[in-house]
Protein backbone atom coordinates (compact mmCIF):
# COMPACT_ATOMS: atom_id res chain seq x y z
CA UNK A 1 0.00 0.00 0.00
CA UNK A 2 2.80 2.39 0.93
CA UNK A 3 4.52 1.63 -2.35
CA UNK A 4 1.32 2.40 -4.27
CA UNK A 5 0.89 5.74 -2.50
CA UNK A 6 4.52 6.61 -3.24
CA UNK A 7 4.02 5.87 -6.93
CA UNK A 8 0.90 8.06 -7.02
CA UNK A 9 2.80 10.86 -5.27
CA UNK A 10 5.65 10.56 -7.75
CA UNK A 11 3.21 10.64 -10.66
CA UNK A 12 1.45 13.70 -9.23
CA UNK A 13 4.76 15.49 -8.70
CA UNK A 14 5.88 14.64 -12.23
CA UNK A 15 2.65 16.01 -13.72
CA UNK A 16 3.00 19.23 -11.74
CA UNK A 17 6.65 19.58 -12.76
CA UNK A 18 5.85 19.02 -16.44
CA UNK A 19 3.04 21.59 -16.23
CA UNK A 20 5.39 24.16 -14.70
CA UNK A 21 8.08 23.39 -17.29
CA UNK A 22 5.73 23.76 -20.20
CA UNK A 23 4.09 26.89 -18.85
CA UNK A 24 7.48 28.52 -18.31
CA UNK A 25 8.70 27.48 -21.73
CA UNK A 26 5.76 28.54 -23.81
CA UNK A 27 4.76 31.63 -21.84
CA UNK A 28 8.16 33.06 -20.99
CA UNK A 29 10.97 31.60 -23.03
CA UNK A 30 9.52 30.14 -26.22
CA UNK A 31 11.57 31.25 -29.22
CA UNK A 32 9.82 33.54 -31.66
CA UNK A 33 8.44 31.68 -34.70
CA UNK A 34 8.25 33.08 -38.20
CA UNK A 35 4.70 34.10 -39.12
CA UNK A 36 4.96 34.11 -42.89
CA UNK A 37 5.12 30.69 -44.62
CA UNK A 38 8.48 30.07 -46.28
CA UNK A 39 8.92 27.29 -48.81
CA UNK A 40 12.07 25.63 -49.96
CA UNK A 41 13.27 26.53 -53.47
CA UNK A 42 12.21 23.94 -56.06
CA UNK A 43 14.55 21.16 -57.16
CA UNK A 44 15.82 22.09 -60.62
CA UNK A 45 18.79 19.77 -61.17
CA UNK A 46 17.62 16.34 -62.40
CA UNK A 47 20.60 14.66 -60.72
CA UNK A 48 18.93 15.47 -57.38
CA UNK A 49 15.90 13.41 -58.41
CA UNK A 50 17.87 10.28 -59.31
CA UNK A 51 18.19 7.27 -56.96
CA UNK A 52 21.64 6.45 -55.62
CA UNK A 53 21.90 3.13 -57.48
CA UNK A 54 21.11 4.93 -60.75
CA UNK A 55 23.64 7.66 -60.02
CA UNK A 56 26.27 5.00 -59.35
CA UNK A 57 25.48 3.31 -62.67
CA UNK A 58 25.63 6.62 -64.54
CA UNK A 59 28.97 7.45 -62.93
CA UNK A 60 30.42 4.01 -63.77
CA UNK A 61 29.30 4.44 -67.40
CA UNK A 62 30.76 7.96 -67.49
CA UNK A 63 27.35 9.41 -68.40
CA UNK A 64 27.94 11.89 -65.60
CA UNK A 65 30.94 12.56 -63.40
CA UNK A 66 31.05 12.08 -59.66
CA UNK A 67 32.25 15.69 -59.39
CA UNK A 68 29.05 16.86 -61.12
CA UNK A 69 26.86 14.81 -58.78
CA UNK A 70 28.68 15.87 -55.62
CA UNK A 71 28.68 19.51 -56.71
CA UNK A 72 24.93 19.33 -57.39
CA UNK A 73 24.31 18.19 -53.82
CA UNK A 74 26.69 20.77 -52.38
CA UNK A 75 24.80 23.50 -54.24
CA UNK A 76 21.47 22.17 -52.98
CA UNK A 77 22.65 22.00 -49.37
CA UNK A 78 23.93 25.56 -49.54
CA UNK A 79 20.54 26.56 -50.90
CA UNK A 80 18.31 24.82 -48.35
CA UNK A 81 20.39 24.44 -45.19
CA UNK A 82 19.94 28.06 -44.03
CA UNK A 83 16.20 27.25 -43.92
CA UNK A 84 16.19 23.74 -42.40
CA UNK A 85 19.47 23.67 -40.42
CA UNK A 86 19.95 19.96 -41.12
CA UNK A 87 23.69 19.72 -41.87
CA UNK A 88 25.79 20.94 -38.95
CA UNK A 89 29.28 20.41 -40.37
CA UNK A 90 30.29 19.84 -43.99
CA UNK A 91 33.37 18.45 -45.67
CA UNK A 92 32.63 19.80 -49.13
CA UNK A 93 36.22 20.48 -50.14
CA UNK A 94 37.38 16.98 -49.29
CA UNK A 95 34.26 15.47 -50.89
CA UNK A 96 35.03 17.14 -54.22
CA UNK A 97 38.62 15.83 -54.08
CA UNK A 98 37.30 12.30 -53.44
CA UNK A 99 34.83 12.70 -56.31
CA UNK A 100 37.67 13.67 -58.66
CA UNK A 101 39.60 10.58 -57.51
CA UNK A 102 36.57 8.39 -58.25
CA UNK A 103 36.29 9.86 -61.75
CA UNK A 104 40.00 9.29 -62.35
CA UNK A 105 39.71 5.67 -61.21
CA UNK A 106 36.87 5.04 -63.63
CA UNK A 107 38.72 6.71 -66.46
CA UNK A 108 41.83 4.62 -65.83
CA UNK A 109 39.79 1.41 -65.89
CA UNK A 110 38.30 2.32 -69.25
CA UNK A 111 35.16 0.61 -70.49
CA UNK A 112 35.91 -2.83 -69.12
CA UNK A 113 35.72 -2.13 -65.39
CA UNK A 114 32.04 -1.39 -64.94
CA UNK A 115 31.06 -4.85 -63.68
CA UNK A 116 34.01 -4.98 -61.30
CA UNK A 117 33.08 -1.58 -59.87
CA UNK A 118 29.45 -2.62 -59.42
CA UNK A 119 30.48 -5.65 -57.37
CA UNK A 120 33.34 -4.11 -55.38
CA UNK A 121 32.34 -0.43 -55.22
CA UNK A 122 28.55 -0.36 -55.73
CA UNK A 123 28.22 3.30 -54.64
CA UNK A 124 31.39 4.63 -56.26
CA UNK A 125 31.18 8.41 -56.50
CA UNK A 126 27.74 8.75 -54.87
CA UNK A 127 27.36 11.26 -52.01
CA UNK A 128 25.80 10.43 -48.64
CA UNK A 129 25.30 12.02 -45.23
CA UNK A 130 25.82 10.79 -41.66
CA UNK A 131 24.01 11.44 -38.39
CA UNK A 132 26.35 13.48 -36.19
CA UNK A 133 26.06 10.91 -33.38
CA UNK A 134 28.22 8.57 -35.53
CA UNK A 135 31.97 8.87 -35.87
CA UNK A 136 33.00 10.26 -39.26
CA UNK A 137 36.71 10.97 -39.47
CA UNK A 138 37.48 14.66 -39.13
CA UNK A 139 33.90 15.59 -38.20
CA UNK A 140 32.40 16.53 -34.80
CA UNK A 141 30.84 13.76 -32.72
CA UNK A 142 28.89 15.40 -29.90
CA UNK A 143 25.36 13.96 -30.20
CA UNK A 144 24.27 17.52 -29.50
CA UNK A 145 25.97 17.80 -26.11
CA UNK A 146 27.56 21.20 -25.46
CA UNK A 147 30.13 19.47 -23.23
CA UNK A 148 31.38 17.54 -26.31
CA UNK A 149 31.62 20.53 -28.63
CA UNK A 150 35.40 20.05 -28.88
CA UNK A 151 35.25 16.34 -29.84
CA UNK A 152 36.35 15.49 -33.38
CA UNK A 153 36.27 11.91 -34.66
CA UNK A 154 39.61 10.34 -35.43
CA UNK A 155 38.09 7.34 -37.20
CA UNK A 156 34.89 6.13 -38.85
CA UNK A 157 32.15 4.11 -37.18
CA UNK A 158 32.11 0.58 -38.70
CA UNK A 159 28.83 1.17 -40.55
CA UNK A 160 30.12 4.47 -41.96
CA UNK A 161 33.42 2.85 -42.94
CA UNK A 162 31.60 0.15 -44.91
CA UNK A 163 29.62 2.73 -46.87
CA UNK A 164 32.82 4.63 -47.66
CA UNK A 165 34.54 1.37 -48.64
CA UNK A 166 31.68 0.84 -51.12
CA UNK A 167 32.84 4.05 -52.85
CA UNK A 168 30.34 6.52 -51.42
CA UNK A 169 31.48 10.04 -50.54
CA UNK A 170 30.50 11.66 -47.24
CA UNK A 171 29.24 15.24 -47.52
CA UNK A 172 29.09 15.94 -43.78
CA UNK A 173 27.16 15.26 -40.58
CA UNK A 174 23.57 16.09 -39.71
CA UNK A 175 21.82 17.27 -36.57
CA UNK A 176 20.20 15.09 -33.91
CA UNK A 177 18.31 15.60 -30.70
CA UNK A 178 20.41 16.02 -27.56
CA UNK A 179 21.98 12.66 -26.75
CA UNK A 180 19.59 11.09 -29.30
CA UNK A 181 16.80 10.81 -26.74
CA UNK A 182 13.94 12.97 -27.98
CA UNK A 183 11.56 13.18 -30.92
CA UNK A 184 12.46 16.80 -31.72
CA UNK A 185 15.81 17.55 -33.35
CA UNK A 186 17.02 20.34 -31.09
CA UNK A 187 20.09 21.00 -28.96
CA UNK A 188 22.00 24.01 -27.65
CA UNK A 189 25.08 23.23 -29.74
CA UNK A 190 23.55 23.32 -33.22
CA UNK A 191 20.04 24.68 -32.67
CA UNK A 192 16.70 23.58 -34.11
CA UNK A 193 16.31 21.54 -37.31
CA UNK A 194 13.15 22.19 -39.34
CA UNK A 195 10.89 20.09 -41.50
CA UNK A 196 11.28 20.88 -45.23
CA UNK A 197 7.52 20.46 -45.80
CA UNK A 198 6.66 23.11 -43.24
CA UNK A 199 9.36 24.99 -41.37
CA UNK A 200 7.19 25.37 -38.27
CA UNK A 201 7.06 21.55 -37.95
CA UNK A 202 9.56 19.14 -36.46
CA UNK A 203 11.60 16.74 -38.61
CA UNK A 204 11.43 14.11 -35.86
CA UNK A 205 14.21 12.60 -33.86
CA UNK A 206 16.64 11.62 -33.07
CA UNK A 207 17.83 11.32 -36.70
CA UNK A 208 15.97 14.50 -37.59
CA UNK A 209 18.85 16.07 -39.48
CA UNK A 210 19.04 13.05 -41.78
CA UNK A 211 15.29 13.07 -42.34
CA UNK A 212 15.24 16.80 -43.05
CA UNK A 213 18.15 16.86 -45.48
CA UNK A 214 16.82 13.83 -47.36
CA UNK A 215 13.32 15.27 -47.59
CA UNK A 216 14.74 18.59 -48.81
CA UNK A 217 16.69 16.80 -51.60
CA UNK A 218 20.00 17.74 -49.98
CA UNK A 219 21.06 14.09 -49.78
CA UNK A 220 20.06 10.84 -51.43
CA UNK A 221 21.01 8.37 -48.68
CA UNK A 222 22.31 8.41 -45.13
CA UNK A 223 23.47 6.47 -42.07
CA UNK A 224 21.23 6.72 -38.99
CA UNK A 225 20.22 4.86 -35.83
CA UNK A 226 17.00 3.84 -34.09
CA UNK A 227 16.37 2.89 -30.44
CA UNK A 228 12.69 3.81 -30.30
CA UNK A 229 11.83 5.11 -33.74
CA UNK A 230 14.77 7.42 -34.47
CA UNK A 231 14.97 6.29 -38.09
CA UNK A 232 11.27 5.72 -38.74
CA UNK A 233 9.77 8.88 -37.23
CA UNK A 234 12.11 11.24 -39.14
CA UNK A 235 11.58 9.20 -42.31
CA UNK A 236 7.80 9.51 -41.80
CA UNK A 237 7.75 13.22 -40.94
CA UNK A 238 10.01 14.07 -43.91
CA UNK A 239 8.41 11.83 -46.53
CA UNK A 240 11.35 9.48 -47.16
CA UNK A 241 12.21 5.82 -46.61
CA UNK A 242 13.93 4.34 -43.57
CA UNK A 243 14.66 0.84 -42.38
CA UNK A 244 15.18 -0.40 -38.83
CA UNK A 245 16.86 -3.78 -39.39
CA UNK A 246 16.46 -6.95 -37.41
CA UNK A 247 18.37 -6.54 -34.14
CA UNK A 248 22.17 -6.93 -34.38
CA UNK A 249 22.16 -6.80 -38.20
CA UNK A 250 24.44 -3.74 -38.49
CA UNK A 251 27.23 -2.81 -36.07
CA UNK A 252 26.23 -0.20 -33.48
CA UNK A 253 29.84 0.64 -32.64
CA UNK A 254 31.16 4.15 -33.09
CA UNK A 255 28.07 6.10 -32.09
CA UNK A 256 26.96 8.10 -29.09
CA UNK A 257 25.39 7.01 -26.83
CA UNK A 258 26.72 3.51 -27.32
CA UNK A 259 25.00 0.27 -26.46
CA UNK A 260 26.14 -2.78 -24.56
CA UNK A 261 24.61 -6.03 -23.34
CA UNK A 262 20.83 -6.17 -23.89
CA UNK A 263 20.81 -2.62 -25.26
CA UNK A 264 22.36 -4.07 -28.42
CA UNK A 265 19.02 -5.79 -29.05
CA UNK A 266 17.14 -2.48 -29.01
CA UNK A 267 19.47 -0.01 -30.73
CA UNK A 268 19.67 -0.52 -34.49
CA UNK A 269 21.87 1.16 -37.09
CA UNK A 270 20.26 1.39 -40.49
CA UNK A 271 19.76 3.25 -43.78
CA UNK A 272 17.61 6.26 -44.62
CA UNK A 273 17.01 6.93 -48.32
CA UNK A 274 14.90 9.12 -50.56
CA UNK A 275 14.19 6.19 -52.89
CA UNK A 276 13.07 2.68 -51.97
CA UNK A 277 15.38 0.96 -54.45
CA UNK A 278 18.39 2.24 -52.48
CA UNK A 279 17.40 0.73 -49.12
CA UNK A 280 18.35 -2.88 -49.79
CA UNK A 281 21.74 -2.28 -51.48
CA UNK A 282 22.69 0.22 -48.77
CA UNK A 283 21.65 -2.23 -46.05
CA UNK A 284 23.71 -4.95 -47.79
CA UNK A 285 26.75 -2.71 -47.58
CA UNK A 286 26.17 -1.63 -43.97
CA UNK A 287 25.50 -5.18 -42.77
CA UNK A 288 28.53 -6.70 -44.48
CA UNK A 289 28.56 -9.71 -46.83
CA UNK A 290 28.20 -12.43 -44.20
CA UNK A 291 25.12 -10.89 -42.58
CA UNK A 292 23.63 -10.02 -45.97
CA UNK A 293 23.88 -13.70 -46.94
CA UNK A 294 22.37 -14.81 -43.62
CA UNK A 295 19.41 -12.49 -44.18
CA UNK A 296 19.20 -13.65 -47.83
CA UNK A 297 18.94 -10.04 -48.94
CA UNK A 298 19.74 -11.00 -52.53
CA UNK A 299 16.82 -13.46 -52.75
CA UNK A 300 13.97 -12.19 -54.94
CA UNK A 301 10.61 -11.51 -53.27
CA UNK A 302 7.24 -11.92 -55.00
CA UNK A 303 5.09 -9.38 -53.16
CA UNK A 304 1.89 -10.98 -54.48
CA UNK A 305 2.73 -14.20 -52.61
CA UNK A 306 3.12 -12.56 -49.20
CA UNK A 307 0.48 -12.65 -46.47
CA UNK A 308 -0.69 -9.18 -45.41
CA UNK A 309 -2.14 -7.94 -42.12
CA UNK A 310 -3.24 -4.46 -41.09
CA UNK A 311 -3.61 -3.04 -37.58
CA UNK A 312 -5.04 0.52 -37.69
CA UNK A 313 -4.08 1.60 -34.15
CA UNK A 314 -2.73 0.30 -30.84
CA UNK A 315 -6.14 -0.45 -29.40
CA UNK A 316 -6.58 2.77 -27.46
CA UNK A 317 -3.77 3.31 -24.96
CA UNK A 318 -4.58 6.10 -22.51
CA UNK A 319 -1.02 7.42 -22.82
CA UNK A 320 -1.06 7.84 -26.59
CA UNK A 321 -2.99 10.15 -28.93
CA UNK A 322 -5.64 8.77 -31.30
CA UNK A 323 -4.38 8.19 -34.84
CA UNK A 324 -5.05 11.06 -37.24
CA UNK A 325 -7.97 10.24 -39.61
CA UNK A 326 -5.79 11.06 -42.64
CA UNK A 327 -3.31 8.38 -41.58
CA UNK A 328 -6.11 5.87 -41.04
CA UNK A 329 -7.43 6.61 -44.55
CA UNK A 330 -3.95 6.34 -46.08
CA UNK A 331 -3.41 2.91 -44.49
CA UNK A 332 -6.86 1.79 -45.63
CA UNK A 333 -6.01 2.96 -49.17
CA UNK A 334 -2.89 0.79 -49.08
CA UNK A 335 -5.02 -2.20 -48.11
CA UNK A 336 -7.44 -1.51 -50.98
CA UNK A 337 -4.58 -1.12 -53.46
CA UNK A 338 -2.95 -4.38 -52.38
CA UNK A 339 -6.21 -6.26 -52.70
CA UNK A 340 -7.22 -4.75 -56.05
CA UNK A 341 -3.83 -4.89 -57.78
CA UNK A 342 -2.21 -7.98 -56.30
CA UNK A 343 -5.31 -10.01 -55.58
CA UNK A 344 -4.23 -10.64 -52.00
CA UNK A 345 -6.53 -10.64 -48.99
CA UNK A 346 -5.39 -8.28 -46.23
CA UNK A 347 -6.54 -9.44 -42.80
CA UNK A 348 -7.65 -6.62 -40.49
CA UNK A 349 -6.59 -7.21 -36.89
CA UNK A 350 -6.56 -5.82 -33.39
CA UNK A 351 -3.71 -6.83 -31.07
CA UNK A 352 -4.59 -5.90 -27.47
CA UNK A 353 -1.02 -6.19 -26.17
CA UNK A 354 -0.01 -3.18 -28.29
CA UNK A 355 -1.80 -0.95 -25.78
CA UNK A 356 1.08 -1.69 -23.37
CA UNK A 357 3.80 -0.67 -25.86
CA UNK A 358 5.20 2.21 -23.82
CA UNK A 359 5.22 0.23 -20.55
CA UNK A 360 7.01 -2.65 -22.27
CA UNK A 361 9.57 -0.38 -23.94
CA UNK A 362 10.29 1.59 -20.75
CA UNK A 363 10.69 -1.51 -18.60
CA UNK A 364 12.93 -3.37 -21.05
CA UNK A 365 15.14 -0.36 -21.90
CA UNK A 366 16.08 0.16 -18.24
CA UNK A 367 16.19 -3.47 -17.15
CA UNK A 368 19.51 -4.82 -15.76
CA UNK A 369 21.46 -7.40 -17.72
CA UNK A 370 20.04 -10.85 -17.03
CA UNK A 371 23.55 -12.37 -16.89
CA UNK A 372 25.56 -9.99 -14.71
CA UNK A 373 22.74 -8.00 -13.09
CA UNK A 374 24.32 -4.70 -14.10
CA UNK A 375 21.99 -1.86 -15.01
CA UNK A 376 22.53 -0.02 -18.28
CA UNK A 377 24.28 3.30 -18.02
CA UNK A 378 21.64 5.86 -17.10
CA UNK A 379 20.58 8.80 -19.22
CA UNK A 380 21.84 11.11 -16.48
CA UNK A 381 25.26 9.47 -16.61
CA UNK A 382 25.41 9.93 -20.36
CA UNK A 383 24.50 13.58 -19.92
CA UNK A 384 27.29 14.13 -17.42
CA UNK A 385 29.81 12.43 -19.67
CA UNK A 386 31.27 10.45 -16.77
CA UNK A 387 30.35 6.96 -15.62
CA UNK A 388 29.00 7.01 -12.07
CA UNK A 389 28.40 10.75 -12.17
CA UNK A 390 25.01 12.29 -12.94
CA UNK A 391 23.62 15.73 -13.62
CA UNK A 392 21.20 17.28 -11.13
CA UNK A 393 18.05 17.81 -13.19
CA UNK A 394 16.28 20.13 -10.75
CA UNK A 395 19.36 22.34 -10.62
CA UNK A 396 19.52 22.24 -14.42
CA UNK A 397 15.86 23.26 -14.49
CA UNK A 398 16.59 26.33 -12.40
CA UNK A 399 19.53 27.18 -14.65
CA UNK A 400 17.36 26.65 -17.73
CA UNK A 401 14.71 29.06 -16.45
CA UNK A 402 17.32 31.83 -16.40
CA UNK A 403 18.83 30.70 -19.71
CA UNK A 404 22.02 29.18 -18.28
CA UNK A 405 21.61 25.42 -18.76
CA UNK A 406 23.47 23.73 -21.63
CA UNK A 407 20.56 21.27 -21.92
CA UNK A 408 17.17 21.55 -23.62
CA UNK A 409 13.91 21.45 -21.69
CA UNK A 410 13.11 18.02 -23.14
CA UNK A 411 16.41 16.63 -21.92
CA UNK A 412 15.91 18.07 -18.45
CA UNK A 413 12.42 16.59 -18.38
CA UNK A 414 13.75 13.14 -19.30
CA UNK A 415 16.47 13.37 -16.67
CA UNK A 416 13.87 14.41 -14.08
CA UNK A 417 11.61 11.53 -15.05
CA UNK A 418 14.51 9.11 -14.64
CA UNK A 419 15.37 10.60 -11.24
CA UNK A 420 11.78 10.17 -9.97
CA UNK A 421 11.53 6.56 -11.07
CA UNK A 422 12.61 3.79 -8.80
CA UNK A 423 16.09 2.39 -9.40
CA UNK A 424 16.53 -0.01 -12.28
CA UNK A 425 14.89 -3.36 -11.60
CA UNK A 426 13.87 -6.39 -13.63
CA UNK A 427 10.58 -5.92 -15.50
CA UNK A 428 7.53 -6.97 -13.48
CA UNK A 429 5.96 -10.36 -14.25
CA UNK A 430 2.99 -8.55 -15.83
CA UNK A 431 5.19 -6.57 -18.23
CA UNK A 432 7.15 -9.69 -19.15
CA UNK A 433 3.92 -11.57 -19.82
CA UNK A 434 2.66 -8.78 -22.05
CA UNK A 435 5.95 -8.62 -23.94
CA UNK A 436 6.21 -12.39 -24.39
CA UNK A 437 2.57 -12.69 -25.44
CA UNK A 438 3.04 -9.96 -28.06
CA UNK A 439 6.27 -11.52 -29.26
CA UNK A 440 4.61 -14.93 -29.67
CA UNK A 441 1.59 -13.41 -31.39
CA UNK A 442 3.64 -11.58 -33.99
CA UNK A 443 6.05 -14.47 -34.56
CA UNK A 444 3.13 -16.82 -35.24
CA UNK A 445 1.34 -14.22 -37.35
CA UNK A 446 4.22 -13.15 -39.57
CA UNK A 447 6.29 -16.33 -39.91
CA UNK A 448 8.66 -16.06 -42.86
CA UNK A 449 6.16 -14.73 -45.41
CA UNK A 450 3.95 -12.22 -43.58
CA UNK A 451 4.03 -8.42 -43.29
CA UNK A 452 2.07 -6.12 -41.01
CA UNK A 453 0.90 -2.59 -41.80
CA UNK A 454 0.93 -0.35 -38.72
CA UNK A 455 0.78 3.44 -38.18
CA UNK A 456 4.10 5.23 -37.94
CA UNK A 457 2.87 7.79 -35.40
CA UNK A 458 -0.52 9.08 -34.24
CA UNK A 459 0.07 12.55 -35.73
CA UNK A 460 1.38 14.09 -38.91
CA UNK A 461 4.61 16.04 -38.33
CA UNK A 462 3.86 18.08 -35.16
CA UNK A 463 4.69 21.73 -34.70
CA UNK A 464 7.85 22.61 -32.81
CA UNK A 465 7.66 21.82 -29.05
CA UNK A 466 4.25 20.11 -29.39
CA UNK A 467 5.70 16.65 -28.48
CA UNK A 468 6.29 17.96 -24.95
CA UNK A 469 2.53 17.58 -24.50
CA UNK A 470 2.40 14.06 -26.01
CA UNK A 471 5.68 12.46 -24.89
CA UNK A 472 4.55 8.83 -25.30
CA UNK A 473 3.44 8.94 -28.93
CA UNK A 474 6.69 7.30 -30.01
CA UNK A 475 5.21 4.04 -28.67
CA UNK A 476 4.03 3.22 -32.20
CA UNK A 477 7.63 2.75 -33.30
CA UNK A 478 9.44 1.83 -30.06
CA UNK A 479 7.68 -1.47 -29.46
CA UNK A 480 9.38 -3.02 -32.49
CA UNK A 481 12.82 -2.23 -31.07
CA UNK A 482 11.96 -4.35 -28.04
CA UNK A 483 10.64 -7.14 -30.25
CA UNK A 484 13.73 -7.02 -32.51
CA UNK A 485 11.64 -7.06 -35.70
CA UNK A 486 12.66 -5.37 -38.97
CA UNK A 487 10.47 -2.40 -39.94
CA UNK A 488 10.48 -0.34 -43.12
CA UNK A 489 9.00 3.17 -43.12
CA UNK A 490 7.21 4.01 -46.38
CA UNK A 491 5.89 7.43 -47.54
CA UNK A 492 2.37 7.56 -49.01
CA UNK A 493 2.12 11.00 -50.57
CA UNK A 494 1.07 14.21 -48.85
CA UNK A 495 -1.86 15.22 -46.67
CA UNK A 496 -4.35 17.99 -47.43
CA UNK A 497 -2.01 20.47 -45.75
CA UNK A 498 1.04 19.22 -47.65
CA UNK A 499 2.59 17.06 -44.89
CA UNK A 500 3.91 13.54 -45.50
CA UNK A 501 1.70 10.51 -44.93
CA UNK A 502 3.18 7.08 -44.32
CA UNK A 503 3.00 3.61 -42.84
CA UNK A 504 5.28 1.10 -41.13
CA UNK A 505 5.79 -2.28 -42.82
CA UNK A 506 6.75 -4.89 -40.20
CA UNK A 507 8.19 -8.31 -41.10
CA UNK A 508 9.27 -11.37 -39.13
CA UNK A 509 12.69 -11.62 -37.56
CA UNK A 510 15.47 -11.80 -40.19
CA UNK A 511 12.91 -11.25 -42.96
CA UNK A 512 14.10 -7.71 -43.74
CA UNK A 513 13.91 -8.31 -47.48
CA UNK A 514 10.11 -8.67 -47.30
CA UNK A 515 9.50 -5.17 -45.94
CA UNK A 516 12.05 -3.74 -48.35
CA UNK A 517 10.29 -5.39 -51.30
CA UNK A 518 6.90 -4.07 -50.16
CA UNK A 519 8.47 -0.59 -49.92
CA UNK A 520 9.51 -0.77 -53.58
CA UNK A 521 5.99 -1.85 -54.56
CA UNK A 522 4.34 0.92 -52.53
CA UNK A 523 6.72 3.51 -53.98
CA UNK A 524 5.53 2.53 -57.46
CA UNK A 525 1.90 2.57 -56.33
CA UNK A 526 1.91 5.85 -54.36
CA UNK A 527 4.82 7.81 -55.80
CA UNK A 528 7.27 7.63 -52.90
CA UNK A 529 9.05 10.85 -51.98
CA UNK A 530 7.16 13.96 -53.07
CA UNK A 531 9.03 17.24 -53.45
CA UNK A 532 8.16 19.68 -50.64
CA UNK A 533 5.58 22.24 -51.68
CA UNK A 534 3.67 19.78 -53.87
CA UNK A 535 0.25 19.00 -52.43
CA UNK A 536 -1.41 15.63 -52.91
CA UNK A 537 -2.75 12.70 -51.00
CA UNK A 538 -2.56 8.92 -50.90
Amino acid sequence: MASGRLEKLQAWFLRQLVAVLLAAYFCLLSPRQATSPVRLPPVTNPLLKTPAVCLARMIRRREVSSVEVVQAYIDRIREINPLVNAMVKDRFGQALKEAAQADLLIEEMGGGGEDAFEDRLPFLGVPFTVKEAFCLRGMPNSAGLVSRSHVVSGSDAPAVALVKEAGAIALGVTNCSELCMWVECHNHLYGVTRNPYSLDRIPGGSSGGEGSILGAAGSVMGVASDAGGSIRMPAFFNGVFGHKPTARTVSNDGQLPGASGPEEDFLCTGPMCRYACDLLPLLEVMAGPDTARRLRLADPVDVAKLRFFSVPHDGGSLLVSPVDPQLLRAQRTVVERLESELGVSVEMLTIPQLRASFHIWGAMMTAPDAEDGKSPRSFNEHLSGHEGKTVRPLWELLKWIVGQSPHTVATIGLATFEMLRRSSAPPTPRVLQQKEALQRRLAELLGDDGVLLYPSHPHLAPKHHAPLFTPFNFSYTSIFNILGLPVTQVPLGLSAEGLPLGVQVVAGKNQDRLGLAVAVYLEQAFGGWTEPGTHGSA
